[in-house]
């Protein structure tokens, strides 16, 4: 037997052999792949938050940010300061370093203590006003907060509530808010959407390097099946002349001919979902950045150095002046100069920068504003600037199920180009100036090779959501039906094997 004949015969047993237990395993996959076009793993969008928060008409009577940042360990450990409400309250939450929070009351001027069980539940029914919640105690992580983003907030207090979609909400230990809800419905769907599909039953606590592995072994194991098999299936369809039988596949066997036709037409779109969803997993960091914006050098100075100067009593007069309702406000500095981000419940945004002692509201910054700034991002020079008014192929916003749905992804935006070796792209919010959103080209490869083989993103497929959601579906019954032919394949010769 020759080199190519020994070679085609390990392609052969390989698909054999692994197909047995890839085949179960995709299908899964396929199943759970469908519930989780329709059904996202539990988050609190921030959109959700800002709708249940009261409006901070307390100019009079509001402490200053000095007052507050007399609380922080020091002005230069300070990384984020946001007036917001906790418990239906005015607070001011502080951020150090390290991911610490300290929460300040803004009327008293006393820094909270631990969160008790008493406050987490007025905390749970402040967020759903009609409804009164039964405490269930604290959790480390389970099985719907795998999320890093909940890491500074652990351990996490759950109250069931009694409202009509039996939401389960999660409360941070640390500063009393709402962090997290998950609704019966949506709990019920993940059992067989996200959860079965990332296979968190293996999963402990948000960073997890043995999940992480089995993942991507599986995942492995899965794309080289699929690919064996695809390449099974080219070789043995005659696509000139036919069998003896008549037919352009040798199997005559019901399983056995489905297997191969379906194959042969989802074969391709079963290859590309399973290598995607290794993808996803970033393997060895192959698509992490090489370089990191110099976000620091874009502020230029630390917000706890810079806030005291603008007034929260003169800011919220000013807002309030601009009828402008605010529900929550951040303190930022860009360039060195702090201004404060107020957000309306609709998630409208205001800017106040204090000008020549005067307090202006602001819609955003201009274009030479940001264009100048964002020169400190990057010791690299600017390549090409463009203001977006439409997503495109790497900046565009996903559906409420997507698990990017947070993502601040609003228009204008404009979009940098730096000429460094990765040739990094920066997406900078003119309302807000924020940096939304940052690719190096590894970044990028990453984008290609899992988020479009995997979820067909493109923002001119999200454009026509229901045409792509249907494709999709019709893609996932033919390869569903591939996986179970498979199955019934594997299980019997797994029976003739153990005769």
């Amino acid at each position: 037997m020759g080199a190519a004949a020994k070679a085609k015969r390990l392609v052969y047993l390989v698909h054999r052999w692994t197909g047995v237990f890839a085949c179960v395993l995709i299908a899964l996959w396929v199943v759970s792949g469908v519930v989780m076009l329709f059904i996202g793993y539990p988050k609190l969008l921030p959109q959700e938050r800002l709708e249940r928060l009261p409006p901070l008409s307390l100019a009079p009577s509001c402490l200053s940010v000095a007052t507050a940042l007399q609380h922080s360990t020091s002005p230069d450990e300070v990384l984020q300061i946001v007036l917001t409400s906790i418990d239906g309250k005015p607070v001011y939450r502080i951020k150090e370093r390290g991911g610490s929070f300290k929460v300040v009351d803004a009327l008293q001027g006393n820094v909270a203590g631990a969160v008790s069980s008493a406050f987490a539940l007025r905390s749970a029914q402040a967020f759903l006003p009609a409804s009164s919640g039964t405490l269930l105690g604290k959790t480390q992580d389970d099985r719907w907060t795998h999320s890093g983003a909940l890491d500074p907030h652990r351990p996490l207090i759950k109250v069931q509530m009694d409202d009509a979609q039996a939401q389960l909400l999660y409360i941070s230990s640390t500063t009393g808010e709402v962090v997290m809800a998950a609704p019966r419905s949506q709990r019920y769907w993940n059992y067989v959407g996200a959860w079965l599909h990332w296979v968190y039953m293996f999963r402990d606590g948000s960073k997890d390097a043995v999940w992480s592995w089995i993942v991507i072994v599986l995942s492995a194991i899965g794309s080289v099946s699929a690919l064996a098999g695809a390449l099974v299936g080219i070789w043995r369809w005659r696509f000139r002349g036919r069998y003896k039988s008549g037919s352009k596949t040798p199997y005559r066997e019901c399983q056995m001919r489905w297997h191969h036709i379906t194959g042969l037409l989802f074969g391709l779109v079963m290859v590309l979902w399973i290598f995607s969803g290794l993808m996803s997993m970033n393997p060895l960091g192959i698509f992490s950045a090489r370089a990191q914006l110099d976000k620091a050098g874009y502020q230029k100075s630390a917000i706890g150095q810079v806030a005291q100067s603008i007034d929260t009593r003169q800011a919220l007069a000013a807002l309030q002046a601009a009828d402008f309702e605010t529900v929550e406000v951040e303190w930022l500095v860009l360039d060195g100069r702090p201004y404060l981000l107020s957000q309306a419940r609709s998630g409208d945004t205001r800017v106040v920068q204090v000008v020549n002692g005067t307090y202006e509201v602001r819609e955003g910054f201009s274009l030479k504003e940001l264009e100048k700034t964002a020169r400190a991002l990057s010791p690299y020079a600017i390549q090409d600037t463009k203001l977006l008014h439409q997503f495109d192929a790497y900046y565009y916003q996903r559906g409420e199920s997507s698990m990017y749905a947070g993502a601040s992804r609003s228009l204008p935006v404009l979009k940098i180009q730096f000429s460094d070796p990765g040739q990094t792209i920066a997406y900078l919010d003119i309302r807000t100036g924020k940096l939304l959103l940052s690719l190096d080209r590894a970044q990028r490869t990453g984008r290609w090779l899992f988020n479009l083989f995997h979820s067909w993103d493109l923002h001119w497929m999200l454009r026509y959501a229901g045409l792509r959601d249907f494709a999709l579906v019709l893609l996932s019954i033919g390869a569903l039906a591939l996986s179970l032919t498979g199955v019934v394949i594997g299980f019997r010769r797994l029976v003739l094997s153990t005769k």
